[in-house]
Formats: structure tokens, sequence, C-alpha cells
């Protein structure tokens, strides 16, 4: 078996955010590349990633235990100056995904939304295994999702409930900067962190 590296997963300490305390010894701050560092700190120069972190934190600050993520989400894209907001939403949430718009188009957004299904693709048609049909005949398409926001020139875009696998591809050919306002979680009312609240209890047999 394979030595185990032990990283920021497996720390109980995270002296890296109180710095009152003493670092673990295979902390990853204490024995990190410091050109690797460099180069991070090197890209916040970059005008656009600058002004993405100075106002996240800025948004973080002000609506700290006040503001839900729907608001932050609307506050963050403001201070930005975003006017256009693609939506890219899993079918399964399109009275969610009709909610968000409503309330992005009262701030002044414009808002443009992508379902997951949207082309119509049977799923054998992308070589997916013809027993998936028992969920659905046709295939969710998060890169089609992308193009169509990318021709849209979104400014911003919001990811609600893709699923696992089909988020990720959409992340890799969104060309706008992307958020996520829902995680699918079909089993627990879309909130994934309740198994791990529960994996030593109540969901110890399934994980």
């Amino acid at each position: 078996m394979a030595e185990r590296t032990l990283s920021c997963a497996d720390c109980g300490v995270v002296n890296c955010n109180v710095m009152n305390k003493e670092y673990p010894d295979f902390c990853v701050t204490t024995h990190m590349n410091q050109e690797v560092k460099r180069e991070a700190l090197a890209l916040y120069e970059e005008e656009d990633n600058r002004k993405v972190m100075q106002t996240a934190a800025g948004v973080e600050c002000d609506g700290y235990l006040k503001w839900c993520r729907v608001q932050e989400t609307i506050e963050f894209a403001k201070r930005m100056n975003f006017h256009k907001i693609g939506i890219a939403t899993c079918v399964g949430l399109i009275q969610e995904t009709r909610m968000l718009a409503g309330i992005l188009r009262k701030h002044g957004f414009e808002v443009f939304g992508m379902a997951c299904k949207a082309g119509a693709v049977p799923k054998v048609e992308l070589g997916i295994d013809e027993k998936c049909n028992a969920v659905g005949v046709n295939a969710c398409n998060p890169i089609l999702q992308a193009k169509m926001l990318n021709a849209k020139h979104t400014d911003m875009n919001i990811v609600m409930g893709l699923c696992v696998g089909h988020d990720s591809l959409f992340y890799k050919y969104s060309e706008a900067l992307t958020t996520t306002l829902v995680v699918k979680d079909r089993v627990t009312g879309h909130n994934p962190v309740a198994a791990l609240y529960t994996s030593q209890s109540y969901y110890k047999t399934k994980l």
C-alpha cells in the first residue's frame, strides 16, 4: 500500500486562518513550494483577477452571516458591473431557475438560461449505454450549454444543479466567470453536506 500523503484535508488545526496555534508537522503552509506561491500571488496582479478577489472579499465582509447565497451572488455581480447573467440549469430545477431569473431581472440584470436537455440529443448518440435511458432518453449537454452562453457573451454564469461531471464540463468550456448556486443532490434536497454531517450516524453504512 502506498504511503498516504497528509494535506489540508487531514488538518484539524487550521492555523493558516487563526495563526494563534502551532502548525502540524505535515502542514502545507510550512512545507510549501515558494515558487508556486509566488506564481499564484503574481496572478493576482492581473487586473481581472485582482478585481474578482477584492470584490469577493468585500461581499464576504459586508454580508457575513447576513446575506444568503442568492444575495451574495446579486451583490457580487453588481459590484463587478456585470449586466448579462447566464444560467446553466438542470431541467429538474427549471422552477427554481425561473424564480432566480425573476429576481435577477428585478435587480436590472439581463438573463439568459440554458437547460441541460436543450437540443434534445438522444443519449445513444453520445455513446451512452442504452440502459441509462431508464432515467431519461435525452442526454444532458453541458458543453452545448456553455457554448450557447458563450455566444450570448454573458458576463457571468450561474450553475443551477448540473449533475456531477456535467458541471465539470460546463466549467471547462464556459468563457465567462462561473459561480455555483445549487449543487444537485436528489436524495438530500440539494444539500450534499447533510451526508457528511450524518456520515457517522444515519449515513455510516452508505458512505
